[in-house]
């Protein structure tokens, strides 16, 4: 499941430690090859920290991720720098890790985007991870309807979205038939729907959503007339199973996790991709990021390009893979500012809700 949770609100993954007080440590050059070699000397950098936001337990992401410290030594190694040593914590709060990241006490931090968002006036993103594609991406819903049930595939995507999911009840076969037809939805019809959300905290269930409507409506979820909150997806489908709830919102496409729930659990004879039908599809959801610090003396441009291709390689071996498991990482990819756009619009709405 991909995190949902916006850094601003409470939220999801990277973190930053309490102990980040030291400055780092400036790259030097090492001597030439007394051999005479003509190969660029390696860079010497003494020790390099790397901060992770407390979305699980802390002992369970430090035991975790301690392979991380020699293999990423041994990855820069092969890139020209020489790590004396790779220290990792885990930051009380996801708070902690940006302004740790802003202060130049920690080098690495593998963040969420809400977070990257918030401080990007101190940390520069230099990847986004990766999990598996789906064989459903469009942003229009008909699309996702025509080419049930979604699946996942061998391609590897940055980001996903939220589904606008449609259930069995009277009112929920109403507005799936109006979208199957290519028919726009009013927001009349909308609002006369029974709706499950999550919590405000959720960038699936609540805050893309809520996006999606001001883009397309200019209202949001807090304009619906009958919503209710679910403590978990699982709850959300439950309700809408039951008739309790016409529209859910939830991460593209959570139908996947409850197939056998949906019949076994929820006591429905059809299929859940028979009963249930997208109504609404938001913009993309960039995944996690690997930020790095604007303060610390030692990321430089070409530092960044060696960390970007060392995290890349390290995510393809089998070591590497159970390492970035932690916060179900599959690998990584060069990221941009302007990716998190969206993650900057949602912050924005958050900020704006707190009014």
């Amino acid at each position: 499941m991909p995190f949902v949770v916006l850094a601003l609100v409470g939220g999801l993954i990277a973190g930053c430690g309490s102990n980040n007080n030291n400055s780092s440590s400036s790259p030097s050059e090492s001597a030439a090859s007394p051999s005479g070699d003509t190969a660029a000397p390696a860079k010497n950098i003494k020790e390099l920290k790397i901060s992770f936001v407390p979305s699980k337990d802390p002992d369970q992401i430090i035991t975790a991720t301690d392979p991380l410290k020699d293999l990423l030594k041994t990855q820069l190694a092969a890139e020209g720098y020489n790590v004396d040593k790779v220290s990792i914590d885990v930051g009380t709060t996801y708070e902690a890790v940006g302004e740790a990241l802003i202060a130049g006490t920690t080098d690495i931090g593998f963040i969420p985007g809400g977070t990257y968002a918030l401080y990007d006036d101190g940390a520069d993103v230099i990847l986004t991870a990766t999990r598996s594609a789906l064989s459903n991406d469009s942003d229009n819903a008909k699309d996702w309807n025509d080419n049930k049930p979604t699946d996942p595939t061998k391609e590897q995507a940055t980001y996903y979205r939220s589904l606008f999911i449609a259930g069995p009840s009277k009112k929920g076969q109403e507005l799936a038939s109006k979208v199957n037809k290519g028919e726009k939805l009013t927001w009349d019809e909308l609002n006369s729907a029974n709706w499950a959300v999550m919590s405000t905290s959720s960038s699936a269930g609540y805050i893309y959503p809520t996006l999606w409507l001001q883009n397309n409506y200019s209202k949001s979820i807090t304009d619906l007339s009958h919503v209710v909150t679910s403590d978990s997806y699982g709850s959300s489908f439950a309700r809408l199973a039951a008739g309790q709830a016409d529209v859910i919102v939830a991460y593209a496409d959570a139908r996947r996790d409850y197939v056998d729930k949906w019949t076994a659990d929820f006591g429905q004879k059809a299929s859940i991709w028979d009963e249930t039908n997208v109504i609404g599809v938001t913009q993309g959801i960039y995944n996690d990021t690997i930020s790095v610090s604007k303060k610390s003396s030692q990321i430089t441009d070409e530092f960044k390009k060696a960390l970007q291709d060392a995290f890349i390689a390290i995510a393809q071996t089998e070591e590497g893979k159970k390492v970035i498991a932690i916060y179900s990482h599959e690998g990584y990819k060069v990221a941009q500012s302007s990716d998190y756009d969206g993650e900057r619009e949602a912050q924005k709405l958050i900020k704006s809700m707190k009014k």
